[in-house]
């Protein structure tokens, strides 16, 4: 399935996805007497994705995508983790070495905008280089630890595209500053659509591409990972507890520069399109 959440005639909830239409959960509900979650984060908790998708079937969706807007699947992940220098691409971009082992580090919900809405540039006191990152994302369906990478797909639920941000500048001051240089507001999104892993037949073979004022400006196969995403879920579980909703996003080929006026894009075929324009905060005087 292709679920998403999405805002029409002054609701919101979440759907399933098909092609130009959605259809709704509640309606889903309505149609086939079940009471399922209308909340995304509710329903990955819930684990009852083979239900709906079974009872799905033969049911008509009837919300033109045209008439809806697509939001942030959920507001609040319990935690999202993201890995950094993950292709050697975006590695040499930064005159960087892969680490042996993955670099990972997290993202405050402060951080999150909204799929297609517009990432904040700092002001120019702050930072005056920032790249915008497409990445493939991990969303995690169980709660679990220690989970042997053998077993990983058992507690996937699907799979989604974020962007992500950094202030390139801060993180050249200092390796350490790197936390800071990735959560200023509006330096992550995800969705707006997630697929569910039963979807995607191979993950290694996906392509990630970063979309940069309508031009690709990079791509690389999910395969030429250092560490591909099972085997950083499998990973990260050793660190700590995961929960239903938990995401992991993977790393990117190589991030765009952006300012102010520019769109970007994160493009995984198969998987979905996560769109943003780019502005700069000014401060308030």
């Amino acid at each position: 399935m292709r679920l998403c959440t999405f805002e029409h005639a002054g609701a919101r909830e979440a759907g399933i996805l098909r092609g130009d239409r959605i259809l709704p959960i509640s309606q889903l509900n309505a149609k086939r007497g079940a009471d399922f979650p209308l909340g995304m984060l509710d329903l990955i908790r819930s684990g009852t994705s083979k239900a709906v998708a079974t009872l799905a079937r033969g049911v008509e969706a009837e919300i033109p995508l045209a008439e809806s807007r697509l939001v942030l699947p959920y507001r609040r992940p319990g935690k999202v983790w993201c890995i950094g220098l993950n292709y050697r691409s975006h590695a040499e971009d930064l005159s960087e070495v892969q680490p042996e082992e993955p670099g990972s580090f997290m993202k405050p919900s402060s951080s999150f905008f909204e799929p297609g809405g517009a990432i904040e540039l700092p002001p120019e006191d702050l930072s005056q280089d920032v790249d915008a990152e497409g990445e493939l994302a991990v969303v995690f369906g169980k709660e679990c630890r220690d989970v042997p990478i053998d077993s990983i797909q058992e507690v996937i639920f699907g799979y989604t595209t974020t962007l992500d941000m950094t202030a390139l500048d801060i993180l050249a001051k200092n390796t350490r500053y790197l936390q800071r240089s990735k959560s200023f507001d509006t330096f992550f999104s995800f969705g707006p659509v997630i697929v569910t892993a039963d979807e995607v037949k191979d993950v290694d073979s996906l392509e990630v591409q970063t979309i940069h004022n309508s031009r690709v400006f990079s791509r690389d196969f999910v395969y030429n990972m250092k560490h591909r995403p099972h085997s950083l879920a499998a990973f990260h579980t050793r660190v700590m507890t995961f929960e239903p909703g938990d995401i992991l996003s993977t790393g990117c080929p190589k991030g765009a520069r952006i300012q102010p006026g520019d769109t970007v894009e994160a493009r995984i075929e198969g998987v979905g399109s996560l769109t943003a324009s780019v502005t700069r905060r000014q401060l308030v005087t």
